[in-house]
């Protein structure tokens, strides 16, 4: 009978404790090529705290589960940028970028302007750094409806976060 009481006590227990160590769910956006990229984020991303990290090459998005009371989604980024791969709020540094492997060395600038039209940042800071071309063809939604040969931040439509 006793041990009955404590296996219960024990059950009890554990149930609270998992309760109060709630898992935050995120999805990240990150630049890389190939299945070595796939490794190295997700290695990364686990090594920052995350219980789980799955990279998808073809999305860009790295979607991770983790223990809010041990880390965070910036944390992560933080780490996977400092092997060198920039996330949707992270830039590498150009050493950790050099690092990689040439199959890992991704276009930067096109994947920094895929990331910031993505998350509703726009294809241009300001004004004054609108170019042409500035929206990417995988994600025109800056363009609000012109193709990525006009300048599409002439109207200041694109330009706004």
């Amino acid at each position: 009978m006793k041990t009955q009481i404590l296996l219960l006590s024990f059950l009890c227990c554990s149930i609270f404790s998992y309760s109060q160590n709630a898992v935050t769910k995120e999805q990240i956006k990150v630049a890389g090529n190939c299945n070595s990229c796939k490794k190295n984020i997700e290695t990364a991303a686990k090594s920052a705290g995350a219980n789980t990290a799955v990279w998808n090459k073809e999305t860009k998005v790295l979607a991770v589960s983790f223990d809010a009371s041990k880390t965070s989604d910036q944390k992560i980024q933080q780490k996977i940028a400092s092997a060198g791969y920039d996330t949707q709020s992270v830039t590498a540094t150009d050493a950790a970028y050099n690092k990689l492997d040439d199959c890992c060395q991704y276009d930067r600038k096109s994947t920094n302007k895929a990331v910031s039209a993505a998350y509703g940042m726009g294809c241009c800071k300001d004004k004054a750094s609108c170019k042409k071309d500035c929206c990417s063809k995988e994600d025109m939604s800056c363009c609000k409806g012109k193709d990525a040969k006009h300048d599409c931040c002439s109207g200041g439509d694109c330009c706004s976060k």
